[in-house]
């Protein structure tokens, strides 16, 4: 889908790193993360769940390691998915070190909560020597006590400062390999910390609205706030945080990349609401359509409009567009052209043959 001059986003350019075989900032694709709800401890559901999201098309995935079992995994897990696996580590540096060592390619860590600064040049060097970068944790939910007694409450300021902090300290062991995130469940107050950080470092930053909710709720929050940093030029990476399937913060991430003209997989509908002057029942074929067309991973797109107030116009900017005719005589389009009139009941096989060629390799 190309970009209108009046959609334009001019992207902040922050300091590239490397997840793996994955970039991170920079003018490296802006990446889609997930992370596996199963016991890292099996193995075998765990990576199922991976391979599930690599045909998602996630980027990152990040796995727990609350204990040394789970970091054990990782030498198995990391072997038998593709893409980049992130340890989610908290306070226990013995953890960071093992899943450095155990093939993750990066450690998600909040260095103030790993403890003495001899801890954490251990951390560094363990991920210095495994090619392993690191991304700065903050989340609102659990910033350090000197901060909540300094502000009273999580806010902005908070957020930003205890970053500041992590930052530093890795900077003054010499590590300059990772990303930082400033998370809360409030969007307000996590679009207002990412855009103070975005102001005063270069490095490049995780975007996520913590704690979002379920898959319809979640998918909303994430939107608005995700959304206005993103237009901003403000993000290098992004993970929707939904209480539901992980496939769906992949979906859900690649719809807000997409809905920005920023990146696209897959097929993108646009349709509309169906109304009183539908010539075929829009909604129900939206939604076989959907179904049908999972498959696709190539980008393409595809208007689905119930009749010709807005059909042939949004035909006009897709590559296969439907629009809904009197005496069941719809009109398919090609690139804005008409191509063919079609009944109702042969819309879903004439449009997904027509995707599937359009897509082929």
């Amino acid at each position: 889908m190309e970009l209108r001059p009046h959609r334009k986003i001019n992207r902040k350019v922050t300091k590239k790193i490397k997840v793996g075989n994955v970039s991170v900032g920079g003018d490296s694709l802006i990446s889609v993360q997930s992370m596996t709800n199963t016991l890292t401890t099996d193995i075998k559901d765990t990576i199922k769940q991976i391979h599930s999201l690599e045909e998602a098309g996630v980027d990152i995935v990040r796995v727990s390691c609350p204990d040394e079992e789970s970091t054990k995994a990782l030498k198995t897990i990391t072997k038998e998915v593709t893409v980049p696996v992130v340890a989610d580590i908290h306070f226990h540096h013995k953890r960071a070190i093992e899943a450095a060592e155990m093939g993750a390619s990066c450690l998600r860590i909040n260095p103030g909560n790993i403890g003495a600064n001899e801890r954490i040049l251990e951390v560094v060097k363990a991920a210095k020597d495994n090619d392993c970068s690191i991304r700065i944790g903050v989340n609102a939910g659990s910033l350090d006590k000197k901060l909540l007694e300094k502000y009273k409450e999580p806010c902005p300021e908070a957020l930003v400062e205890s970053a500041q902090y992590n930052i530093k300290l890795l900077e003054d062991n010499d590590f300059f390999n990772f990303k930082i995130s400033v998370k809360s469940s409030d969007i307000f107050l996590t679009v207002k910390a990412y855009k103070k950080l975005s102001e005063i470092c270069n490095y490049p930053l995780h975007l996520g609205v913590t704690e979002a909710g379920g898959l319809f709720t979640g998918s909303i929050k994430s939107s608005i706030g995700l959304g206005q940093l993103l237009m901003e030029g403000i993000g290098d990476t992004i993970r929707v945080s939904l209480s539901s399937d992980p496939v769906d913060e992949v979906k859900a991430g690649y719809e807000i990349l997409k809905s920005l003209g920023i990146r696209s997989r897959g097929v993108n509908i646009i349709s509309c609401p169906s109304c009183a002057r539908q010539a075929f029942p829009v909604i129900e074929t939206v939604k076989l359509l959907e179904k049908k067309l999972a498959h696709i991973k190539k980008p393409i797109n595809l208007s689905i409009i119930g009749c010709v107030v807005n059909g042939p116009g949004e035909a006009a900017h897709t590559e296969i567009g439907l629009t809904g005719g009197g005496n069941d005589s719809n009109l398919l389009y090609l690139s804005g052209i008409p191509h063919t009139k079609v009944p109702s009941s042969e819309i879903i096989d004439k449009v997904v043959k027509l995707v599937e060629e359009k897509t082929k390799d």
